[in-house]
């Protein structure tokens, strides 16, 4: 007869059961504050901005509008090649993120939203007015849409797992 401990041990997740799935401690910190999550709100909040302003010279036509989304994708896209530089660099080196799914996930769509953010940004740099509608827009969309995808993986990494929030509540 197997008992219910028994049945639990069978169950128990081979990659959780390893101690390094508990060493997630950011190897990339200020003060023990993870660069990474500093870093992630410029290009979240730039590729937003960009497709605010895509639409916005959609709505008015106004030239403003598309150098503003011209300079947010520059600036997403470089800021981006900062977050990933810190995130990757955590990502190789901390055992604990590397052996979550949600990591790997989460790493593979940040940077196919980098592609993206170059490619928008590329693609302006010959014409920002006439590039913009409407490869311009389109790309901005999905720049959007693989913001929400990477945040949310990214998301599940601080709320499911705690990465990236300090041990010991300061």
């Amino acid at each position: 007869m197997v008992t219910t401990r028994q049945r639990e041990d069978q169950l128990t997740d081979p990659i959780s059961a390893d101690p390094a799935f508990d060493d997630a401690e950011s190897k990339v910190a200020v003060s023990g504050h993870p660069v990474h999550a500093m870093l992630v709100s410029f290009p979240i909040g730039l590729a937003v901005c960009a497709l605010g302003a895509d639409l916005f010279y959609w709505w008015t036509g106004d030239g403003f509008w598309a150098r503003a989304a011209l300079w947010s994708t520059a600036m997403a896209f470089l800021m981006g090649l900062l977050a990933g530089l810190s995130g990757t660099i955590e990502l190789f080196s901390v055992p604990g993120i590397r052996a979550r799914a949600a990591s790997w996930t989460h790493f593979i769509v940040a940077m196919m939203l980098l592609g993206i953010l170059g490619a928008n940004w590329g693609y302006r740099l010959s014409g920002y007015e006439t590039a913009v509608l409407p490869y311009g827009l389109l790309l901005s969309l999905l720049s959007a849409i693989f913001v929400g995808f990477a945040g949310w993986h990214g998301g599940k990494l601080v709320f499911d797992y705690h990465i990236g929030t300090s041990s010991t509540g300061s």
